[in-house]
C-alpha cells in the first residue's frame, strides 16, 4: 500500500468513526485470502466511535478476481445480516463502496482474536481435549445462519430462492466448466451423476457456502469469527454440512471428519441442539460430492488466474495442481456411495 494510498485510507477511518484525527500504526496484508485482500490495520483515534487503539481489518478486491464471489458491499451486508442470527462474525464497521480510501471498494471490521491456520487447528495436540466441543460449536454457529430464509429485504442481490437447490447447483457447473480452457471429463461426468441423483429438498436457507476451517477464527477453543462471506447463497442447508465435511477440507487429517478437527456425531449433535429438532442427514454424502466437484472447479480457475498472467501467485499456482486430487476423490465418493461402503 503507497504512502498516498495509507494518509487517505487514515482520514477515511477518522471520517467514518467521527474521530478528531485517525493515526495508523502500522498496516500489513494478511496471509490467506487467496480470493481477496485483507489488511491488518493498528489505527489509534482521537474520540469518535473508536477512541484509543483499534485492530481493526480491510477487506478489499484482489488484482483478478472470481466470478461467482460477492461484492465487498454485498459481503458487508452479509456479515450485517449474519450478525443479527447471534452468529459469531467479526463486527462490520465501515464500508467505502466507492473506492475513496485506497483507489477500490473496500470494507472495515473489527479483527477477530486468534487464528485460522487449517495446519494448526487441525493438528495441535493442546486442541485435542477440546475437539468435541468445538465441532459442537461449529454445528451451532451454521445452524445459527439457517434461520435465515428468503426473501430477506437486505439480500435482495441474491436473487430469487432456488426451487430445487441441488439440481440447480448442480446445473450452474456447467456454465463454470464451460468457461475453462481444457475439457474436464471426470469433473463433467461427476457433475452428471449430480444431476441424476439430486435428493428433493423442502428447506431453502441462507448458506454461508465456504463454511470451513481456514475460514474459522479460533482462540483457544473457542470460535471467535466466521470469515470470508463472498460465496454465500440460497440453498439446501445441507450444502453448508457437506461443504464442511468433505474429505477436501480436511487437510489431511481424515479420520477427523469434520474439517480435521472433530467429529460428525459432535456436529450434528451442536446443529440439532441449535434448531431444536432431529435432522435427516442421509444426503451428506451426496452434498460432499458436490463439494468435492465444485472446489476441483475452483482449483482449476484459480490456476488459471496464475498461468493467465492475470495475478503472478504461487498459491494460486498450487491451488490449480490441487484440481486432479478432485478428480481422484470424485471417483471415490460415488463409488463408495453406489456400492454403500
Amino acid at each position: 500500500m503507497t504512502e498516498a494510498q495509507r494518509a487517505a485510507l487514515a482520514n477515511w477511518l477518522a471520517e467514518q468513526a467521527g474521530a478528531v484525527r485517525a493515526t495508523i500504526e502500522e498496516i500489513c496484508e494478511l496471509s490467506g485470502g487467496a480470493i481477496q485482500e485483507n489488511w491488518l490495520i493498528r489505527v489509534t483515534m482521537n474520540g469518535g466511535l473508536l477512541p484509543g487503539c483499534s485492530e481493526l481489518v480491510l477487506r478489499t478486491d484482489s488484482p483478478s478476481r472470481v466470478a461467482q464471489s460477492h461484492s465487498r458491499a454485498q459481503e458487508f451486508a452479509l456479515l450485517k445480516v449474519a450478525q443479527t442470527t447471534g452468529m459469531t462474525v467479526p463486527e462490520a464497521l465501515f464500508l467505502d463502496n466507492e473506492g475513496a480510501a485506497i483507489g477500490k471498494p473496500a470494507y472495515v471490521m473489527r479483527r477477530a482474536a486468534g487464528t485460522a491456520n487449517p495446519r494448526q487447528l487441525t493438528r495441535d495436540p493442546a486442541l485435542d481435549p477440546h475437539r468435541p466441543s468445538l465441532a459442537k460449536s461449529l454445528g451451532q454457529e451454521i445452524a445459527r445462519l439457517h434461520r435465515i430464509k428468503p426473501p430477506h429485504p437486505k439480500l435482495g442481490f441474491l436473487g430469487p430462492a432456488p426451487t430445487a437447490p441441488a439440481s440447480q447447483r448442480a446445473e450452474s457447473f456447467l456454465v463454470e466448466l464451460d468457461t475453462l480452457p481444457t475439457p474436464l471429463p471426470i469433473l463433467e461426468w461427476g457433475r452428471r451423476w449430480l444431476a441424476r441423483n439430486a435428493p428433493a429438498s423442502d428447506r431453502v436457507v441462507l448458506c454461508h457456502g465456504d463454511y470451513r476451517i481456514g475460514n474459522v477464527m479460533v482462540d483457544g477453543a473457542r470460535i471467535t469469527g466466521i470469515l470470508d462471506w463472498e460465496f454465500a447463497s440460497w440453498g439446501d442447508p445441507i450444502e453448508d454440512i457437506g461443504w464442511l465435511c468433505a474429505r477436501c477440507w480436511r487437510f489431511g487429517v481424515d479420520d477427523r471428519e469434520v474439517g480435521g478437527v472433530g467429529a460428525r456425531a459432535d456436529l450434528y449433535r451442536g446443529y440439532e441442539a441449535e434448531v431444536g429438532y432431529l435432522v435427516d442427514w442421509s444426503s451428506v454424502p451426496y452434498w460432499e460430492v458436490m463439494a468435492t466437484i465444485r472446489w476441483g472447479i475452483i482449483a482449476h480457475h484459480q490456476g488459471l488466474r496464475h498461468t493467465s498472467g492475470a495475478e503472478s501467485s504461487m498459491e494460486l499456482a498450487l491451488t490449480g495442481r490441487k484440481a486432479v486430487e478432485m478428480e481422484l476423490d470424485v471417483l471415490n465418493q460415488i463409488r463408495r456411495i453406489e456400492e454403500g461402503t
